[in-house]
């Protein structure tokens, strides 16, 4: 069984684009401390806004024109801006109940706006203690902890009714989830049920449902739903650690739990993850597709961009995968009007997820 994970120090230092991370000791097994986070996926690390391009974020330039004083001053109050130094603090935690509402707003456009049972499906999340992670920051945590010392100043009887109530009450914001569910597992559980239907609803192509039906009803023993929610702007570096310690997790968990059901419900030989992307409305066709590619050096619009830059990399070594229409209502940003968002489902064998740490691990990494 894991505890409490460590906590990650992030400094960020002026003109310099490098973390440095000072883990402190830990008990138990642990992924390996996280490296350099670029300033700019930090600072919106913290924006809770919907994201308006899904794109890597490119350096921004100063634009040369003719400008008055004032556009020249609110320049440089934008330069003095930029040159912060900010310190920011992490922390990496097993799921647990009272993390309910931040983790079901992380998830509330999960399955588009298809209505299920997501209060179920985020209270099975929290229930899995031993494989999963929550990422919150520290300020927020310790405010969290205050508030407690505050309210042990209250005489005995109003103190022991507002820990009770306290006790509901999420601790501190939460910026990312990672996690796995086994669908045998939790098969009789309304969620499940509802995520199967749903899947198998989306699934337009005849040979592709057969195979998703197969895999549901069938082998569904050894298969497992992959979750990973943050922040559109969540820095890689620190989701690169978050996919290492959820496949480590799992990997323990198959030794360590204790009940040879739960061990064998870590072993799986599949996953499954449900994602989105932007597909370009002018490669609607292979002819097309394939043209994009032959003029990528031409500054041509890609054919796909990925939302979550890991997902690329599940695609390329995915079993097999397909799309399927969200709904008209979901707005697409105007400087993406080329494009039109879809949802994903790909399959990835489990054999391949060393592939996948490896090709992320260089994507991240460099």
């Amino acid at each position: 069984m894991k505890s409490t994970k460590d906590k990650s120090l992030m400094d960020l230092q002026k003109k310099d684009s490098s973390m440095v991370i000072s883990p402190s000791k830990k008990k138990n097994k642990r992924p390996k401390p996280f490296m350099a986070f670029s300033s700019f996926a930090r600072c919106n690390l913290f924006s809770h806004a919907t994201p308006q391009n899904p794109k890597t974020p490119k350096t921004l330039k100063q634009i040369e024109s003719p400008i008055d004083s004032d556009s020249e001053l609110e320049e440089e109050e934008e330069e003095d801006q930029t040159e912060e130094t900010i310190e920011v603090d992490f922390e990496f935690f097993d799921p647990k109940p009272n993390d309910f509402h931040g983790v079901k707003l992380l998830l509330q456009n999960y399955l588009d706006k298809f209505h299920w049972d997501l209060s179920g499906f985020v209270d099975l999340i929290l229930a899995q203690s031993t494989v999963g992670t929550v990422v919150k920051s520290a300020d927020s945590q310790s405010d969290n902890n205050n508030s407690d010392d505050n309210n042990n100043d209250n005489d005995s009887n109003e103190n022991e009714n507002e820990n009770k109530q306290g006790n509901n009450n999420d601790e501190g914001e939460i910026f990312a989830l990672i996690s796995a569910l086994n669908f045998c597992r939790y098969k009789e559980h309304k969620c499940i049920k509802e995520l199967k239907q749903y899947l198998v609803s989306i699934c337009k192509d005849g040979n592709t449902k057969d195979k998703l039906v197969k895999l549901l009803e069938e082998q569904d023993k050894y298969l497992g739903l992959l979750i990973c929610q943050r922040f559109v702007n969540c820095p890689y570096p620190l989701v690169l650690k978050l996919y290492e310690a959820l496949f480590d997790e799992i990997n323990w968990a198959t030794e360590d739990e204790p009940t040879e059901e739960i061990r064998d419900s870590y072993r799986f030989k599949n996953y499954m993850l449900v994602t989105k992307i932007f597909v370009n409305n002018n490669n609607n066709n292979r002819s097309e597709r394939r043209n994009a590619k032959r003029k990528a050096d031409q500054n041509e619009e890609e054919p796909i961009i990925y939302v979550k830059e890991e997902d690329e990399i599940f695609r390329e070594i995915c079993s097999w995968s397909f799309t399927f229409e969200l709904s008209a209502d979901d707005p697409t940003p105007s400087d993406l009007k080329n494009y039109k968002k879809m949802g994903l489902v790909m399959v990835v064998k489990a054999e391949d997820i060393s592939k996948f740490r490896n090709k992320f691990r260089s994507l991240v990494e460099g």
